[in-house]
């Protein structure tokens, strides 16, 4: 009969799997449409009459457009080719308007040749926004010297007034755009309602068409490629790039879009967003995929985790076995990570994790000092029992291999600290002082792991340890090997990653090498020192 942790374990791991089921269903039912099975009520594509097209691209500063009046037009594509991908820059004026913090926008048309698009019944157009607000990122400057202070005022008086604690208006110096060329049929009684908001039909005779429809790529937008625009600035490089793209594509990428924007919409800022657009853009569609189910098993797993970590520390009694500094470690190192992706503006995906595995580390602390305090309060009572020498020979151990430690960790750890503060710059001295904690727990982190290492070697045990906890989070720890190439991170902590599976390696083979818990037989022998 399975326990009640089990149970629980396997209605979570059933609705894992019904997710994912349900999740590779609603994307086969996006990226495959049903074609109109008869003639009646049967929509068709303006494009199979092969019209001669024209591509126009204006700029304005009015977010809606009546007539030709105010606009510059930027971009003229004469006999477009919808087939034929291009990619052109083109230099656009910035007006008055938008060099004082305001929007410039780009309506884009697609319409018959040798026609203007006002006078055009069949155009189809699009409008975009080639400006966002972000705020700009602190100067970094030398902590000690000021160097590059008279720089960072020249600078700034170039900048509007609120540029340095207000949104400013940056320029996207991306255009991308697509039109759906697959000569599709609709059911006109079950439109797909994402395409349907992008669809302009026409009655040509007794058929209904569909005009072609022209889709702009906000995905390919980044933050890495957006350029401050200040009262200077008359004039800004654009790069209008085409391609054509199917049906099935053209549905996910509006459904995309769409996620990204609820995020925004949530609250997540204009970075956190992008780190997401980054996993769609620069991946490709089997990198995608596999992208998606390594996420889903990497919150699975997240949650299991946590959950036995949990139950592992809410019945544990006594440190038997535990190098509770290593317990101290593990709860700084997380803290200090997780302030310093803090202070980097991390993506959420990796910030998020961070914060509930440092708050569950503070916990781990508390309760490993509670039991510690008790056995030293009632260590007397015990101290011809097993469970006394047990605890005192962990606790043996785990301070000579800390010893042993302070010697190499703490100079590298200043040296690097001093060696920072002169040489690199930062945004603050607050800013210096976290990524020199950081650099000492990537740097030097795995070291702090050994003393572990070093109580079950002289234990000759590792039943002491949460192994469901640590088997579910090295499955976590090979997974963020894949996203540490795919998630936009530091790169300190890229590399961290990659530290951990070599730790993950030598608790496993102690695990292979220790498969009997040592402690409990009845003369527990310590290994020679």
């Amino acid at each position: 009969m399975w326990s009640g942790r089990s149970s629980f374990t396997s209605l979570v791991v059933g609705v894992f799997v019904v997710y994912v089921v349900h999740t590779c269903w609603v994307m086969y039912g996006i990226v495959y449409t049903r074609p109109c099975a008869g003639d009646a009520n049967c929509i068709q594509p303006y494009l199979a009459r092969r019209p001669k097209l024209q591509l126009s691209v204006y700029t304005t500063t009015r977010s809606s457009l009546g007539a030709e009046n105010n606009v510059d037009l930027v971009l003229n594509v004469e006999d477009f080719d919808v087939e034929s991908k291009f990619e052109r820059t083109v230099n656009v004026s910035v007006p008055k308007k938008t060099r004082n913090n305001g929007t410039l926008y780009a309506y884009i048309f697609l319409h018959h040749a040798g026609i203007l698009p006002w006078h055009d019944g069949k155009q189809v157009h699009l409008v975009s926004p080639l400006t966002t607000y972000m705020i700009p990122k602190p100067e970094e400057i030398n902590l000690l010297t000021g160097e590059s202070a008279a720089q960072q005022q020249i600078e700034a008086d170039k900048k509007p007034s609120n540029a340095l604690d207000e949104p400013v208006s940056h320029w996207r110096p991306r255009l991308t755009l697509n039109v759906m060329v697959d000569d599709f049929v609709f059911d006109g009684s079950s439109l797909p309602a994402d395409v349907h908001r992008y669809m302009k039909m026409i009655q040509l005779g007794k058929t209904v068409h569909y005009l072609p429809i022209l889709f702009i790529d906000q995905l390919s937008n980044r933050v890495k490629d957006l350029m401050m625009i200040n009262r200077s600035t008359t004039e800004l490089p654009l790069t209008v790039s085409y391609d054509k793209i199917s049906l099935g594509r053209l549905r996910f990428w509006i459904h995309m879009q769409d996620a990204v924007y609820s995020l925004q919409q949530f609250g997540f800022s204009e970075k956190d967003a992008d780190e997401i657009k980054g996993i769609f853009v620069d991946t490709n569609s089997y990198l995608l995929a596999l992208t998606f189910s390594v996420a889903a098993f990497h919150l699975l797993f997240d949650f299991l985790a946590f959950k036995n970590d949990i139950s592992f520390w809410q019945k544990k009694k006594s440190m038997i076995g535990m190098s509770t500094k290593a317990v101290l470690w593990r709860c700084f190192s997380t803290v200090v990570i997780f302030l310093f992706l803090l202070d980097e503006q991390t993506s959420l995906l990796v910030l998020i994790p961070t914060g509930i595995g440092a708050a569950i580390e503070l916990w781990k602390v508390k309760k490993a000092l509670k039991m510690t305090v008790a056995w030293r309060g009632l260590r007397p009572m015990f101290q011809f029992g097993t469970c006394s020498e047990s605890e005192k020979m962990t606790e043996k151990y785990d301070t000579q291999a800390m010893k042993y430690l302070s010697y190499l960790l703490y100079p590298l750890c200043v040296g690097g600290a001093v060696y920072s503060l002169l040489n690199i710059k930062y945004k603050s001295w607050y800013s210096w002082l976290i990524n020199s904690f950081v650099n000492g727990v990537y740097a030097f982190g795995f070291l702090f792991m050994l003393p572990q290492l070093f109580v079950n070697y002289k234990m000759k045990s590792v039943a002491h340890l949460p192994w469901k906890a640590f088997t579910y989070k090295a499955f976590n720890t090979f997974i963020d090997d894949v996203f540490a190439f795919i998630i936009t991170m530091p790169t300190s902590h890229r590399l961290a990653c990659f530290r951990d599976d070599v730790v993950f390696l030598v608790y496993l083979y102690q695990r292979w090498l220790y498969p009997v818990d040592k402690s409990r037989q009845p003369k527990w022998k310590s290994h020679s020192d």
